[in-house]
């Protein structure tokens, strides 16, 4: 089998969670070398324990492949950019950052506490940023390319009802995305968004998921929900192949990888002067908009929104 990450360095986040722990193993798998970062926290990012981390670096190791663990908050600054000088001071080099943190803190939006919306996208959104400012910085002097992808979730496209922190930081990734594939092309670094759909702790707490059996994301290998099959897409993004495309989002659940339409404008409205006269724009919204079609309810809603791991 070829090993299509072969010398490349990779910094993962989120490292330890179900979907990092699976990138982890395969990416050492396919030749790259690994600087593995998680706060070793629950889903909602309150208690810090190092254990998970400790014990997939060590079996990263055991497998034959080469990977060192830090343990911190990557939505910190001076811990981010620690984590990239460790990357370049242990292997000499950044490849690829792939960043998978995230934790869950969910409630109705008439109900949601400050805090919670702080601290979920901070966590998730300024984590992005923060390694991804010092990653850049390597890159925008180094020249020697790189490659970059956030997880983001279909409640960052779509929406989630219960969960607006969670989703404005998802969609926020979108932006940051679009944004870095503009501003770092140049420096042949390409972003790009995955949005999964695995069983892993944070799907544990979906509202389907029935609290009385085990947990979905322990009966989740080998089937279409196991977070190993998000790892292929996430592999040709962080490969010398996957320079081709920048800017985009990627599904990837079980046997499927799609990738998302980008937003257009759909319809247009115009009139025959610079500010609209509001009485012409009421009677000719119906048939030139589409009302119809355009109040429809979105697809998504008949369906639950996907966690990252």
């Amino acid at each position: 089998m070829a090993r299509h990450l072969e010398g490349k360095v990779a910094i993962i986040t989120g490292a330890a969670g179900g979907i990092g722990s699976a990138l982890s193993s395969t990416f050492a798998a396919q030749g790259a070398k690994l600087v593995l970062t998680d706060t070793g926290g629950d889903v909602e990012g309150r208690v810090m324990d190092t254990s998970r981390l400790d014990a997939l670096v060590a079996r990263v190791k055991g497998a034959g492949g080469e990977a060192i663990g830090t343990a911190g908050d990557i939505a910190n600054m001076d811990y981010a950019e620690s984590v990239v000088r460790l990357a370049l001071e242990t292997y000499g080099k950044i490849d690829a950052l792939v960043c998978v943190h995230g934790i869950l803190r969910e409630r109705m939006i008439f109900n949601m506490l400050e805090e919670e919306w702080d601290e979920v996208v901070r966590v998730h959104l300024k984590g992005c940023f923060a390694i991804t400012k010092f990653a850049s910085i390597y890159w925008r002097t180094s020249m020697n390319g790189g490659r970059i992808i956030y997880f983001t979730s279909d409640a960052g496209v779509f929406g989630s009802a219960g969960q607006p922190n969670y989703s404005a930081a998802h969609a926020g990734k979108l932006g940051l995305m679009r944004s870095n594939a503009g501003a770092l092309k140049k420096y042949n670094v390409t972003c790009n968004c995955i949005a999964p759909a695995a069983s892993t702790r944070m799907t544990d707490r979906g509202r389907t998921v029935d609290r009385d059996t085990p947990p979905p994301s322990e009966s989740a290998a080998g089937t279409d929900r196991d977070p190993a099959a998000i790892a292929p897409i996430a592999v040709w993004l962080a490969s010398d192949d996957g320079g081709a495309v920048t800017g985009r989002i990627f599904g990837a659940a079980g046997h499927r990888i799609s990738v998302y339409n980008e937003p257009v404008q759909e319809r247009a409205l115009f009139g025959s002067k610079p500010m609209f006269d509001i009485d012409w724009l009421f009677d000719n919204w119906d048939k030139t908009m589409g009302q119809d079609r355009l109040f429809a309810l979105p697809r998504r809603l008949a369906t639950p929104g996907q966690a990252q791991g």
